[in-house]
């Protein structure tokens, strides 16, 4: 049986945590927050306090960056354009040791669409 994009993020959401937006906005100010999106997408827009790591290369990254080193069990809120990849990236981190990661359901759209700040 062959899989698609889509089942894998299915299968990714059925082993993670998903928060909203809200609860993201209310996380801000004490939780680390992880744009997996590609450089380019972070560059027209962001997230305040977010961090890039794109998902291609989340596993070879994430320990040696200065912000996540050491930070297994910091509360992350992790998100991308409409969250796919930020299923898959969670669940990559929960494997890796993070073991607060959280998707933000919907992505950075459903955060523009509900009129938060975007840097």
């Amino acid at each position: 049986m062959t899989l698609t994009a889509m089942d894998l993020v299915a299968q990714a959401k059925q082993n993670i945590v998903e928060i909203d937006v809200n609860e993201a906005k209310n996380s801000l100010g004490t939780s680390l927050v992880l744009d997996v999106r590609e450089p380019v997408e972070y560059a027209a827009g962001h997230l305040p306090g977010a961090f890039n790591i794109s998902r291609g290369v989340l596993e070879f990254k994430i320990g040696s960056h200065p912000d996540f080193q050491d930070k297994q069990d910091a509360h992350i809120i992790v998100y991308c354009q409409s969250g796919g990849r930020s299923a898959l990236a969670t669940e990559a981190l929960n494997k890796m040791g993070y073991n607060n990661a959280v998707s933000m359901a919907g992505g950075f759209k459903a955060w523009t669409e509900s009129g938060n700040e975007v840097v």
